[in-house]
């Protein structure tokens, strides 16, 4: 139910129906008492409803989540996972979107978005986003209201495929943009394309493009909000994946397959099918899943293979593209690939991959790519966070500055936000 101030403020002062002169005549004295204590409580119940008009009022306190950052970088825009079974259990709830989120000492509800992350019709994860001194412990409370929906505006990530360009799948957030080829690009007459390799789409902008992007038609050239100027073709671009096999590469053809499970307003996540492909006498298959939120610039990459026959010889290879011009640094103590290359007319480029350094077996490359190693663990997906800055945007201006970023997701990624959920 919606809630009206000024209805609450007609009844509570007993003004339905009157107009501000009826305030003065022969009744003026007797009612005006009544009229400033409903005045009163009026202004106080409005300071409960927030500063957004129309927003239903949720009931008291029903938990309480605790979130501490246990290590010494801070964590802007960082993602709270809950669980949403949890939620169900300790909240009078039965759709966990009507949860909502309040830190504490604030009155201003946070965006939320409930996730299902298997689509057989029930949110596994409950999501909303904080920003996060170094060490720093939040708390966050927890009510059932009306189930908040978010507007368009609040959107900070999307994601679909893209049938009209040939079976493309483009997804992106406030920051970068990317984009998967399907089969329907390997028989284009036009310009065909058999390749597995992620596209690069930098923005000058922090709006949703994509789908514009696509409508006009003109992503190759610049109109103020950024564009299509890298050239991914059958390399890994930035952060494709393959198999690694006696020294070589062997890459997936296009996917056959998608599924979205979320598009927003804090994460985009969804799976690309591959088919089976020869890699080094081995039969391969491949499920990815991806998943990017609002705030980052990286990508999470989940590779889960089915492998026909032995798996020793072969390894997970995570890639970004290599030219004449491009500057690349390893940290293998960090689990870090990164690279930084001028833009025609675009500024500069940085790209990186981040993996755990307890899975990473080697650096590696080829004519096409540079590459980062990992084990492939049987019943286990191969993880990898890949992604990139442009300094167009602004976010980052130098190697340097997009060093520091890398080091500090790498940090994240390894020490991870500890939450407690309380009952209240």
């Amino acid at each position: 139910m919606r809630v009206s101030l000024l209805g609450i403020v007609r009844v509570l002062t007993g003004g339905a129906g009157r107009s501000a002169g009826s305030l003065v005549g022969p009744d003026a004295g007797r009612g005006t008492a009544q009229r400033v204590a409903g005045a009163a409580l009026a202004v106080a119940l409005a300071a409960g409803l927030g500063a957004m008009p129309g927003v239903a009022l949720a009931a008291g306190p029903g938990a309480a989540v605790t979130v501490r950052n246990p290590i010494g970088v801070a964590r802007p825009s960082e993602t709270v996972v809950l669980d949403a079974g949890q939620l169900r259990a300790l909240l009078p709830v039965d759709d966990v979107r009507k949860v909502h989120v309040r830190a504490e000492g604030s009155d201003k509800d946070l965006l939320v978005q409930a996730v299902d992350t298997n689509d057989d019709g029930k949110f596994e994860q409950f999501l909303f986003q904080a920003d996060f001194a170094p060490r720093e412990t939040r708390v966050f409370l927890l009510t059932v209201g009306e189930r908040q929906i978010a507007s368009a505006a609040d959107y900070k990530t999307y994601g679909r495929f893209v049938r009209e360009r040939r079976d493309d799948f483009a997804w992106e957030n406030d920051r970068i943009a990317h984009r998967m080829y399907g089969k329907e690009l390997e028989t284009w007459l036009q310009e065909p394309l058999t390749s597995s390799s992620v596209d690069v789409w930098t923005k000058r902008v922090r709006s949703l493009v994509i789908n514009n992007w696509y409508m006009v038609d003109d992503y190759h050239h610049e109109h103020g909000e950024g564009g299509d100027f890298y050239s991914a073709g059958k390399t890994r671009g930035d952060g494709g994946t393959g198999l690694w096999v006696d020294g070589k590469l062997y890459p997936s053809a296009n996917f056959r397959d998608s599924r979205v499970y979320a598009v927003g307003p804090i994460r985009v996540l969804f799976d690309l099918t591959y088919e089976g492909w020869n890699a080094g006498g081995v039969r391969v298959s491949e499920k990815k899943r991806v998943s990017l939120d609002a705030g980052q610039n990286l990508d999470r990459f989940e590779s889960s293979y089915t492998i026909e026959g032995s798996a020793s010889n072969l390894a997970h290879a995570v890639g970004i593209r290599k030219l004449s011009g491009t500057r690349m640094q390893a940290d293998k103590e960090r689990g870090i690939l990164r690279t930084w290359e001028p833009v025609k007319d675009e500024g500069e480029l940085g790209q990186a991959v981040i993996v755990d350094p307890a899975v990473m077996k080697d650096l590696a490359e080829d004519d096409l790519n540079y590459l980062v190693l990992t084990k492939i663990t049987a019943g286990a997906p191969c993880v990898s966070y890949s992604g990139f800055a442009s300094t167009p945007l602004g976010d980052f201006k130098t190697v340097a500055e997009w060093d520091r970023y890398l080091a500090d997701f790498a940090a994240r990624v390894r020490a991870p936000v500890e939450v407690k959920v309380e009952k209240r």
